[in-house]
């Protein structure tokens, strides 16, 4: 391996006294892929913001090229050779793919044309087919990762730091993104890729390291490692074999169906929904498999009043033997219905509000939080609850949601939706961008929820995850549920051959 091009040296950022990271080693070398992993929280963003000029140390030294450098802005980190791409994209959405290229490096004299030009010369020498003239918000997930790779590529970038980039892909896309990190790794460039995905970490990285409560426990190559000591390390304890244990015979048998919730009928949304019916039980799991463009939020997002059904033939909804057509998602939650996104950040709370305020927020929605006067100390006795139950790691329920790790964030969006006190939830993705062991909690609040007889639907796209919760398998293909499985008949073989074929 070449000499490192990044080295941390004891880099510790305390915020108000309190360590984020502490006494932290750290190195990048040309030419290699460098795993970051630890739970939410552990540092890990932290460390990589201290490096890209986002932030500062507190204390401790950054060398590049064996010399020691002190940045004070991103700006600093570019010039440098430090690139960061986030796993939401600093692109500006309603400008062109070539302007946002060029973006921070504009001449004084720009022609559109020449622009266009130069940034579709940066793209095919990465092999990226994306059009340079196309707005940046007609783009999928996976041509704006590209957008971001050339970027950094024109500035010279030494080093990129990918945060998450894979968490919105669909499988064929992250074949792609990996095969671009070779590319650049052959180019010399030094990557840091940090993800929650431990099997992508062992199969694209070089080397691993591990990070927990803000300190380095671990730094190895990733052939020495598999994804037990991985997990062991981040969490100080063995999860894998609980984390991912099927509902059936051999594992936790499941509920029996109680009363029936929620019933839909021949639901229809454009091409995009079609003919969908299926039925919801209370004290049961129901997990929603299929693929991407399967139609599972569009199906959620309808029943809560979300997304418009067709007008005609868009089918019926029964809520207990009564139908309902919401017109806002509010009259949904009056009828005890609630929704968890896919999309926390976009959807799921006000980041620049705290903890306390935003639970506020889901329980004066709520059909029992309507009230003439606030009510602020029922506000901070609701969030305090929530926080302890929920294990919302934060200083206090005064601390804003933009300063929470994103497995904290996830848990604020859950309890905002359990403060309205539903009967039935929808969960659209809970743990994505979640480390194992809020992965666990958040398991383990599902069950304590269909326990208590709700109603509980979990979408989600990993197929383990959808085996170890669900007491029954919905399967959907092209906009409808197509399959059905109980707990003991669900198999990996059987529901992907259901969600494909």
């Amino acid at each position: 391996m070449s000499a490192p091009i990044i080295e941390v040296r004891q880099g510790t950022k305390t915020y108000a006294g309190v360590p984020a990271i502490e006494g932290v080693d750290f190195t990048v070398s040309g030419g290699e892929i460098h795993c970051l992993v630890g739970e939410n929280g552990a540092g890990k963003s932290t460390l990589m913001k201290c490096i890209s000029g986002t932030q500062a140390f507190t204390s401790g030294q950054l060398l590049l090229d064996g010399v020691e450098r002190h940045f004070r802005s991103p700006a600093d980190g570019i010039r440098a050779g430090i690139a960061m791409v986030y796993q939401e994209t600093s692109l500006v959405p309603y400008m062109t793919v070539a302007q946002n290229i060029f973006l921070g490096d504009e001449q004084f004299f720009n022609r559109l044309r020449g622009v266009n030009i130069a940034a579709q010369q940066v793209l095919q020498s990465m092999n990226f087919v994306v059009d340079p003239s196309a707005t940046v918000l007609s783009l999928g997930a996976a041509k704006k990762q590209m957008v971001e790779i050339a970027k950094a590529v024109r500035a010279r970038a030494r080093v990129i730091v990918f945060d998450e980039p894979t968490a919105s892909l669909t499988p064929e896309e992250k074949a792609h993104f990996f095969d671009h990190l070779v590319l650049l790794k052959q180019r010399g460039v030094g990557i840091v890729f940090i993800s929650h995905a431990l099997e992508e970490t062992l199969a694209v990285g070089d080397r691993i390291t591990v990070m927990r409560d803000g300190k380095r426990v671990l730094m190895q190559p990733a052939r020495e490692l598999d994804r037990d000591a991985l997990v062991k390390n981040m969490v100080g304890r063995a999860l894998s074999e609980t984390l991912y244990r099927r509902r059936d015979g051999t594992g936790r048998p499941p509920r029996p169906r109680g009363e029936k919730v929620l019933s839909v009928e021949n639901l229809s949304l454009g091409k995009v929904v079609r003919n969908n019916s299926f039925s919801i039980y209370a004290g049961q799991i129901t997990g929603m498999f299929g693929l991407v463009g399967s139609g599972r939020t569009e199906t959620a997002k309808v029943v809560v009043g979300a997304l418009k059904r067709n007008f005609l033939a868009g089918g019926k909804v029964y809520l207990k033997d009564r139908e309902i057509r919401y017109r806002v998602p509010a009259q949904a939650v009056n009828d005890g219905l609630a929704y968890v996104t896919e999309d926390r950040k976009v959807e799921g709370f006000f980041e620049t509000m705290s903890i306390a305020d935003n639970i506020d927020l889901g329980h004066t929605a709520g059909r029992h939080g309507r009230q003439f006067l606030l009510d602020r100390k029922g506000k901070v006795a609701r969030a305090q609850q929530l926080q302890q139950q929920l294990k919302v790691r934060a200083l206090s329920t005064e601390a804003r949601v933009v300063e929470l790790s994103g497995g904290n964030q996830q848990k604020v969006v859950i309890a905002n939706a359990l403060v309205q006190r539903p009967e039935l939830i929808i969960f659209d993705e809970p743990t994505r961008g979640v480390d194992v062991g809020a992965i666990q909690e958040i398991h383990q609040l599902l069950e304590q929820l269909a326990d208590q007889g709700l109603a509980v639907v979990v979408i989600s796209s990993y197929l383990p995850e959808i085996l170890n919760v669900s007491d029954r398998v919905l399967v959907m293909r092209d906009g409808r549920v197509v399959e059905e499985f109980g707990a003991r008949d669900a198999t990996p073989e059987a529901i992907m051959y259901a969600a494909v074929h």
